[in-house]
């Protein structure tokens, strides 16, 4: 069986719950909720940890998908370097944000996945994961395709001999067929 990488389960995890802290959050600070400072630093955490979760990161494999609109991500999150390209921080970092969020009823749920997600990152870490871009790669010019192969046959299989095809012909006698088969109209 083949090797399971465990950063592409924690960025999806890690993803999910900013999303549900950021929710949580606007819950709390809407309703007015006691303790609602702690909702109002759930939804700037919620915003950090989607920001940076945003862009994937490159599988060993190297069939990486990267999701729509992660480039301009992928640009700020590398600019920092070792402090987000390595998962040991990572799971220091969630389970660090992922603290405040558990005083408050509304934003439990997040805390609880973040600390998932961090437990995740932390095994990761130490199966040797780390994160490396996926950039965008060089289009590759394709070879010419032969004119036959352009233009595929119309018809489909099974195709008759080439001398039984019907041929275009302005007129429609020379384009008919002889039927062996008198055909009249009385039988």
């Amino acid at each position: 069986m083949g090797k399971i990488e465990w950063a592409m389960w924690a960025n999806e995890q890690a993803l999910a719950s900013g999303l549900i802290l950021l929710t949580g959050g606007i819950v709390g600070v809407a309703g007015q909720f006691r303790g609602w400072q702690f909702a109002a630093y759930a939804v700037a955490a919620g915003v950090f940890v989607c920001l940076l979760e945003y862009p994937r990161g490159k599988r060993s494999k190297g069939t990486s998908v990267e999701r729509s609109g992660q480039y301009c991500f992928t640009v700020c999150v590398k600019s920092f370097g070792p402090l987000t390209r390595n998962y040991y921080i990572r799971a220091f970092l969630h389970a660090a944000i992922s603290v405040p969020g558990g005083f408050m009823l509304a934003t439990v749920l997040g805390c609880v996945c973040l600390g998932i997600a961090s437990l995740i990152y932390l095994a990761a870490a130490i199966r040797g994961e780390h994160w490396e871009p996926i950039l965008p790669r060089k289009e590759i010019r394709k070879p010419v395709v032969a004119e036959s192969i352009k233009n595929p046959p119309q018809n489909p299989p099974p195709r008759p001999p080439p001398e039984m095809r019907r041929k275009r012909v302005d007129d429609l006698e020379g384009a008919a067929y002889d039927n062996p088969i008198s055909v009249t109209a009385n039988e």
